[in-house]
């Protein structure tokens, strides 16, 4: 076979495979074959960054005393803003990044709240210590559903108590009593898990005071 009748041949095959070279009425009982394609879903929107703030200490600066276990563990009042539109609720999370606990991938629990309505922009002082309030804000700690103040030891450097404020176009459907600390904790961060819509962190750092 020469080389001319070889390359007839080939676009030959090549235009009776292209949909353009077939009868409209063939392209047209392929094309009602085909599965229907499911809708594609609406791009989201970019993840936020939240300003988180407290009037009680500056990001990177100290918790006064006020605020944590050696003082009268209240509480720091919070506010933040930037959060889209989209919010439904909020999930707090304050966390000491220092201290290694367990087998030492895991960390001290301070304080978790969710449900924290997605209209709010603050938190007072001074929480009341229920696992739950009228609202439905739900709160644990590692020693209870409330506030649990920074206590470093007075050896050491201060440690890093880190606040971090969730955007969520969810609620959280996770009760706040029948289950460990840990594991309540476990269960809120795998309910926000794709449901994250922006984010702030605030950090402030703590070590108790000298012994006189």
């Amino acid at each position: 076979m020469t080389t001319a009748r070889s390359f007839l041949m080939l676009a030959s095959l090549w235009a009776m495979a292209t949909p353009r070279a077939m009868p409209l009425a063939a392209q047209a009982t392929i094309a009602a074959a085909q599965p229907p394609q499911p809708p594609r879903a609406a791009p989201r929107a970019p993840m936020r960054v939240l300003t988180l703030t407290s009037a009680a200490f500056a990001d990177g600066g100290a918790i006064p005393a006020r605020h944590a276990q050696a003082g009268r563990d209240v509480s720091p009042p919070l506010a933040w803003s930037g959060a889209p539109d989209s919010t439904r609720s909020f999930v707090l999370l304050m966390h000491d990044a220092d201290a290694a606990i367990g087998d030492g991938t895991d960390e001290v629990l301070h304080w978790l709240v969710w449900n924290i309505p997605g209209t709010a922009t603050s938190l007072p002082e001074g929480v009341p210590r229920v696992p739950q309030d009228a609202s439905g804000v739900r709160q644990i700690s590692a020693s209870g559903p409330y506030y649990r103040g920074p206590a470093a030891p007075a050896s050491g450097p201060p440690h890093h108590y880190v606040f971090e404020l969730y955007a969520l176009d969810t609620m959280v459907n996770v009760p706040a009593a029948g289950m460990s600390p840990p594991a309540t904790r476990d269960a809120v961060l795998r309910a926000i898990a794709g449901h994250v819509r922006g984010k702030g962190v605030l950090v402030g750092l703590y070590r108790r005071p000298a012994p006189e």
